[in-house]
């Protein structure tokens, strides 16, 4: 008997730690899990922090859904893993090819009704869904970034809209 207390024991604490540096990895990943938002008049500005390999990546919403972004400014497009069209509630459009990073593909057209950081919300943004992308996260690209001012000072992007 104090035999199995004693695995367990073990088995739970080696759970618990797993559950610890799980959600370590995942502030590494994403250090703006809920990004904090400044509200001034008609402006509207979000902080953004550089993750440990130097991206800017965030917690968001597509349609009222919870996504991930990436920002992308080489990115003409926002960029959609086809296999979240459906959970966005994103209709495919017209066919195209693009070029990527690595190579060329063919995507279709969609277009979000709603997209959001902090209190930052654009409407009807083009985008792209990408059947090439394995991840669940978004690029954003500069359908998007192009209706914001955005600054970067040492490891913090400033985000700004103005309405």
């Amino acid at each position: 008997m104090a035999r199995w207390m004693w695995i367990l024991a073990w088995v739970s604490g080696l759970g618990l730690l797993t559950l610890l540096f799980d959600k370590q990895l995942a502030r590494q990943f994403n250090p703006n899990d809920n990004p904090d938002s400044l509200v001034q008049g008609n402006r509207v500005t979000v902080e953004l922090k550089r993750n440990r390999q130097g991206h800017y990546v965030t917690s968001g919403l597509i349609n009222g859904q919870p996504v991930i972004f990436l920002l992308d400014t080489g990115a003409t497009q926002v960029s959609v893993p086809q296999h979240l069209a459906a959970y966005l509630d994103l209709q495919p459009g017209r066919r195209h090819l693009v070029n990527t990073a690595n190579g060329r593909i063919e995507v279709a057209s969609t277009l979000l009704d709603s997209l959001r950081i902090g209190d930052i919300e654009l409407r009807n943004i083009s985008a792209n869904l990408n059947p090439g992308m394995q991840s669940d996260d978004i690029l954003l690209g500069m359908s998007a970034l192009k209706q914001l001012e955005f600054t970067q000072s040492g490891d913090t992007l400033t985000l700004t809209y103005v309405n």
